[in-house]
C-alpha cells in the first residue's frame, strides 16, 4: 500500500483522500500545512496522521507519494522539492503555469527515478476508453465541449477581494481550472491539435471569468467553453460521418448516446465510478506499483500537449500571470 502525504488542505484534498482510500491502494500518512491549526483541522476525520509545518521534515517522512493541491502557482515549486526528495508526485490540475515547468518536472522525475502525474481526473475515466473505441470506425467532423460552474469564490470577488482562483499571482481563471478538463477530453480522444485559440471575459488583472475557444485539427475543430462566473447545462457533443454522440458532460460521465443520421439511437455501456477521482487514483497506483512506463509516457505527452494549449490560449486572449517572464 502506498503511503500518501498531502500538501494543501482544501476541499479537493479531502476528495482525493476519499478516492484514494476507496481504491484500496493508499494509506494517508502525513499532511503538510503552513500552520498547525489548519493541519489539525484538516485531519479531524482521519486517524494516525503525522502533521508537519516544515516542508523539509514533511518530505523526510516515510512517504511514497505526495499529492499536491496548493494554489496553482505553487504547484511547480512544491512538486520540484518533492521530486528532489525522491517522492512520487501527484499534482492537482493545472500542474504548472508554464509548459517549461512541466518539462522540467518530467526531466527531474526521470533523473531521480520517481513518477510525476497531473491529476486531471477525466483523462483516466473508463468512459473515455469506451468512447474512443466507439469512434474508431467513424470519421470525426467536430466536437463541442463545455465546462462552466459558478464559483463559490465569486461573492468574495464581487465584494472587492481577489481569491486565489481569480488571481494572476496564483495563476487562476476559468481556463486554468475548468478549461483543463475540456482540453484533456479533446486531447485524450483526438490527440494534440495543430492550433489552439481562445477569447475571454476578463478581470482588470487579465484573468478570465469565462471564455470560448477552438482546438484546430487537420480536418475538424473542437469548440470549447469554460466559465467560473456562470453555470452551463450544455451536454458535450461529438459529430461524425455516421451521427452525433451526446455525452452528459466531459467529466464523471454517466451517459453517452449516439444518434445515427437515420434517427436510430445507441446507448453506450458507460458505468460511472463510485467517486469522481477514483479512476485516476487507481491509474496512478497501477503505474506506481507496476511500473507501466509506456502508459506513463503516453500520459506525459498528453499533459505536455494540454499545457502547450493552455499557454497558447492564454497568450491569444492576453491572460498574463506573475510567473510569465515577458
Amino acid at each position: 500500500m502506498l503511503k500518501l502525504g498531502i500538501i494543501g488542505t482544501g476541499a479537493i484534498s479531502h476528495e482525493f483522500i476519499k478516492a484514494a482510500q476507496l481504491s484500496g491502494g493508499y494509506q494517508l500518512a502525513a499532511v503538510y500545512s503552513r500552520t498547525l491549526t489548519a493541519a489539525e483541522r484538516f485531519v479531524k476525520a482521519y486517524e494516525k496522521v503525522a502533521l508537519y509545518t516544515d516542508m523539509v521534515e514533511f518530505l523526510s517522512a516515510d512517504l511514497d507519494v505526495a499529492y499536491i493541491a496548493s494554489p496553482n502557482s505553487l504547484h511547480f515549486s512544491h512538486a520540484k522539492v518533492a521530486i528532489l526528495a525522491r517522492k512520487h508526485v501527484i499534482v492537482e490540475k493545472p500542474a504548472v503555469s508554464l509548459p517549461a515547468e512541466w518539462a522540467e518536472l518530467v526531466k527531474l522525475a526521470a533523473e531521480h527515478q520517481v513518477y510525476v502525474f497531473e491529476a486531471a481526473r477525466n483523462y483516466h475515466e473508463e468512459a473515455f476508453a469506451t468512447i474512443r473505441e466507439f469512434l474508431r470506425d467513424k470519421t470525426v467532423w467536430g466536437a463541442s465541449f463545455t465546462y462552466a460552474k459558478y464559483s463559490s469564490k465569486m461573492q468574495a470577488l464581487l465584494e472587492g477581494q481577489e481569491p486565489n482562483v481569480f488571481s494572476a499571482k496564483f495563476s487562476g481563471g476559468a481556463l486554468m481550472d475548468l478549461g483543463v478538463y475540456t482540453l484533456y477530453a479533446a486531447i485524450g480522444l483526438f490527440g494534440r491539435p495543430e492550433k489552439a485559440l481562445y477569447t475571454a471575459q476578463q478581470l482588470p488583472n487579465t484573468v478570465d471569468l469565462n471564455g470560448a475557444g477552438s482546438l484546430i485539427y487537420p480536418d475538424f475543430q473542437v469548440r470549447i467553453q469554460a466559465g467560473k462566473n456562470l453555470n452551463s447545462q450544455l451536454p458535450a457533443e461529438i459529430y461524425t460521418d455516421q451521427g452525433t454522440l451526446t455525452l452528459d458532460g466531459i467529466e464523471f460521465i454517466s451517459s453517452a448516446i449516439f444518434q445515427r443520421l437515420d434517427g436510430q439511437e445507441e446507448v453506450l455501456p458507460i458505468e460511472q465510478a463510485a467517486h469522481p477521482m477514483l479512476e485516476e487514483s487507481q491509474a496512478f497506483a497501477g503505474v506506481l506499483e507496476n511500473g507501466e512506463d509506456r502508459t506513463y509516457a503516453d500520459w506525459q505527452q498528453a499533459t505536455a500537449a494540454v499545457h502547450d494549449c493552455l499557454f497558447a490560449m492564454r497568450r491569444e486572449a492576453g491572460i498574463r500571470f506573475e510567473v510569465d517572464d515577458d
